[in-house]
């Protein structure tokens, strides 16, 4: 009912008028209340047919009992990025089980039961499986590398059975993050063979084109990561890190990927500004495109894959640097790029250990993504020699404190701009660049006593692990 502006104002009912009456009527209220619930449910009770058991609506009550004392031969599972819709499923015991599968997510998938092969499930679509009449619970998962570690798994109850567990399906029951008793271990007195060669950190002046055409081939190939441990890896163009990209403020870079690899794959240039959806998006096997960018800021930016699981495809080497020099760069004698990494070692010859990346429990930090490569191989420069060491974290958890010992730098460039700089009045000197992951930086500093010089991660765990080399001075 509506009220007027110009109706008179209605009389206020005191507070204890209006509500007094209905205090005095709660009791009577109350009881008749409770005698209706408890008809009701003698009721209930004489009307239930004989044999039905009450119905429990709490988590693990009779309505999942049933099923599982049922079972079920069709059923519909979703798929994501990365999940199973529902988790856990109750078959028939003795009798063949139709899936009905659909891909809800960006990328290609697959539930295959036990790891059998099974077609790849395209984004948006559905397929149905046939299963052959399970007698024993046991798990299905989507079979592409670091899917299943990542959460992808089914777990397939038959009635009136045991649910599988991780023994009786082949599944890693070791203490989760810790990788297993087959992962590689590296030799901390072990060397390279006398044939190795390192990747080489010299940096080449930009070369003056404001326009730059490459090409970059996604590679699945077994590299050696430390002496004598060889892992499978996903690179661009067949080494982590990839192509290290340099320009300047204002050029162009027009990169072709092609995916020659198994599995989607993408990349994402830190260094652009760009429609992720569009020029980051995953390729399929044997797919391409034209990722194009222009560098409109100065620094030394990451990129890396964006296929899920990111750590995964990055923690297993898709990873590398674009330098964009800013105006006015001074010269130095030598210019080098560290790219820092991470190794979560997985069975020799196979892929890093997904579970180890989630947990943070990495066997070793690299430079340019081999195991202590700089120790092995000292950079060689002359006394006296001005450097400019470019400095890029990629690695998926640990933080860089990047140091040289036996010099001070005069020069930090620390995520597009001076820190500090030789004409600045207050004659301060940097220790440390100090870069979280992605971040990137350069410092500048002189070597002028012929000798070795040992730079490192200064947080020593990552020291004592393989983020170490020597600038060898004269």
């Amino acid at each position: 009912m509506s009220v007027n502006a110009s109706d008179p104002p209605r009389p206020r009912v005191p507070f204890r008028f209006r509500f007094g009456p209905l205090n005095a009527l709660m009791p009577t209220i109350s009881a008749a209340l409770t005698l209706g619930l408890l008809l009701g449910l003698v009721l209930v009770g004489l009307t239930r047919p004989a044999g039905d058991a009450p119905v429990n609506t709490a988590a693990g009550g009779a309505p999942a009992q049933q099923a599982a004392a049922t079972g079920s031969t069709s059923v519909d599972v979703e798929l994501g990025d990365l999940f199973v819709k529902p988790s856990t499923i109750t078959v028939a015991a003795g009798k063949p089980i139709t899936v009905h599968v659909t891909n809800h997510g960006a990328q290609q998938h697959t539930l295959a039961l036990r790891g059998a092969d099974t077609p790849m499930v395209d984004p948006g679509k559905s397929v149905t499986f046939h299963w052959a009449a399970l007698t024993q619970s046991t798990q299905a998962w989507c079979t592409v590398p670091g899917h299943k570690d990542a959460g992808m798994l089914l777990q397939v109850n038959v009635a009136g059975t045991t649910p599988a567990n991780g023994a009786s399906t082949g599944q890693d029951t070791g203490t989760a993050g810790t990788g297993s008793a087959q992962d590689a271990t590296i030799d901390p007195n072990a060397k390279p063979a006398a044939d190795f060669k390192p990747f080489d950190p010299t940096v080449q002046p930009a070369d003056g084109r404001t326009e730059h055409d490459v090409t970059f081939h996604v590679r699945e190939q077994v590299n050696e990561v430390a002496p004598g441990v060889r892992q499978l890896q996903w690179t661009y163009n067949g080494h982590a890190p990839g192509p290290i990209l340099h320009g300047r403020v204002g050029d162009v870079f027009k990169v072709t990927l092609v995916n020659d690899g198994t599995m989607n794959h993408s990349i994402d240039f830190h260094a652009s500004k760009v429609a992720p959806n569009v020029q980051m998006r995953q390729l399929k096997p044997h797919e391409s495109l034209v990722y194009e960018f222009k560098a409109d800021y100065a620094g030394v930016f990451a990129y890396h894959c964006g296929a899920d699981p990111m750590i995964y495809h990055m923690g297993n080497g898709m990873f590398g640097a674009v330098i964009i020099d800013p105006p006015g760069l001074d010269k130095v004698d030598k210019e080098i790029v560290l790219v820092q990494s991470e190794l979560d070692l997985g069975p020799q010859g196979q892929t890093g250990d997904l579970k180890k990346m989630m947990a943070g429990h990495r066997d070793a930090v690299a430079f340019n993504g081999y195991y202590n490569q700089y120790a092995y191989a000292p950079i060689k420069v002359k006394p006296g020699s001005r450097i400019r060491a470019w400095v890029v974290n990629a690695a998926i958890n640990e933080p860089l404190a990047f140091h040289t010992v036996g010099t001070i730098f005069d020069t930090v460039w620390k995520e597009g701009n001076y820190t500090l700089r030789p004409d600045y009045p207050f004659h301060g000197g940097s220790q440390t660049l100090d870069l979280e992951p992605t971040q990137g930086g350069f410092v500048e500093f002189t070597l002028n006593d012929a000798g070795t010089y040992t730079f490192v991660n200064h947080k020593m765990m990552d020291l004592s692990q393989g983020a170490a080399g020597v600038f060898q001075v004269g």
